[in-house]
């Protein structure tokens, strides 16, 4: 609970009060205070009858009523003039017939209604005056209890409801700032998405599109060198280029519409495939690129197919350009629940310690971004190589990765 001290007295505010926009306490305020009014007339009656100051009480009650009924939708500096108005009747009313003393309760709630909190409580402190000059003028004697009682109903009223005020506007700061902390973990989830997202692009990029490119640039390089001696190999060597450069653009818009390939979503199309990508890499590059193929082919899902093909022709352009082999032997596994895929090369190899000097540079690209491919998609890449004795890249993926590994993916 809030310990804020109270806020101090101040022009009257349109806003109201602490109590101000409660309706079910409005009803039962008019209907408290119509009661009241009414039987206190009855009691007067009972007690005096029409003579006395029945033909002050009589009207009184009436004029209390009707200014009540009259402004009790009033809102700002009208609706202070009219509850300073009903007040006046009120204590005109109690020092004459202090049964109207009871009145004094809905019109205590009505103070708080109405005013700003300090101004209320200077308010009750004035009905609780009027009710105990009231029943003392009324008994004759200065009676404590009549004093002290409405005193203490008065403060432990108007004490309860500030408490209640108070924890009240504590809860909606809390409320506030829950809303403010959800916004800013939404916010920091759409970053963090928007990261993923970039990385995932640029893997697939460097995986795809990049390595067409770089497949053209061979066999045009090839072509302007025998462009003069051999024509016919030449030749020969555009029209590949043009068959990688007509693959490349489709798979740029695969890459842009985020879309598997279709043809690759069952077993023996990714099969087809993968031989298709060795044969293009044999050819473009000169290399041995064996194929063997293990297990029976199965479903395995679009998105895996494709990450099969990608980390494949990631592989393999690594094994072009840094390896140095003549030989690169592709295994691709059919297993219960998934698929794996085993680059093996003759090549120079490395030590795999020393990709980790440089994490930034491999992040998202390379051996490093084929590693989380597999990984999003429920697998793993493992690197064996040794300098002098070839490497391996071995890619395990889950079978079935489609639609909902794709919003994992993008949730990074």
């Amino acid at each position: 609970m809030s310990t804020e001290p109270a806020p101090a007295p101040g022009p009257v505010s349109s806003a109201g009060g602490i109590l101000a926009g409660q309706t079910l306490l409005d009803r039962w305020l008019h209907i408290s205070l119509v009661v009241l009014v009414v039987a206190s007339v009855a009691r007067y009656l009972q007690g005096h009858g029409f003579g006395d100051q029945a033909e002050v009480v009589l009207p009184g009650a009436a004029v209390l009523l009707i200014a009540y009924a009259a402004g009790r939708r009033l809102t700002g500096t009208a609706a202070v003039i009219w509850l300073a108005t009903v007040i006046a009747c009120w204590t005109v009313l109690a020092l004459i017939a202090p049964s109207f003393s009871w009145a004094a309760v809905p019109l205590v709630f009505l103070a708080l209604r109405v005013l700003p909190f300090r101004w209320a409580v200077a308010v009750t402190v004035f009905l609780v005056a009027v009710v105990a000059v009231a029943w003392s003028r009324m008994t004759g004697l200065a009676d404590p209890t009549v004093l002290l009682g409405p005193v203490c109903v008065a403060v432990l009223a108007v004490t309860a409801y500030r408490a209640l005020e108070r924890d009240a506007v504590t809860r909606r700061a809390l409320l506030a700032d829950l809303e403010a902390a959800q916004d800013e973990v939404a916010d920091a989830e759409r970053r963090a998405g928007v990261v993923a997202e970039r990385a995932r692009l640029s893997r697939e990029i460097h995986d795809s599109v990049a390595q067409g490119l770089t497949s053209i640039n061979l066999l045009l390089q090839a072509a302007d060198q025998e462009w003069e001696s051999r024509p016919a190999d030449a030749r020969d060597h555009v029209d590949q280029a043009a068959a990688m450069a007509r693959s490349s653009l489709d798979e740029a818009r695969r890459v842009v519409r985020d879309l598997a390939p279709t043809e690759l979503t069952g077993g023996s199309a990714l099969v087809t495939a993968v031989r298709q990508v060795a044969e293009d890499v044999a050819t473009t590059t000169g290399l041995s690129v064996p194929v063997h193929v293990h297990g029976d082919p199965h479903e395995v899902g679009g998105r895996v197919a494709t990450a099969v093909v990608r980390t494949l022709r990631g592989a393999l352009a690594n094994v072009a350009e840094h390896a140095g082999a003549s030989t690169a032997v592709v295994s691709l596994t059919f297993h219960e629940g998934g698929v794996a895929l085993d680059v093996r090369d003759d090549g120079a190899g490395f030590d795999p310690a020393d990709l980790k000097d440089e994490p930034d540079r491999l992040r998202g690209h390379g051996l490093a971004g084929m590693r989380a491919r597999a990984l999003l998609l429920g697998g793993d890449l493992v690197i064996e190589s040794a300098p002098g004795e070839g490497t391996v890249v071995a890619a395990s993926f889950a079978a079935g990765q489609t639609a909902s590994t794709q919003g994992e993916e993008r949730r990074g």
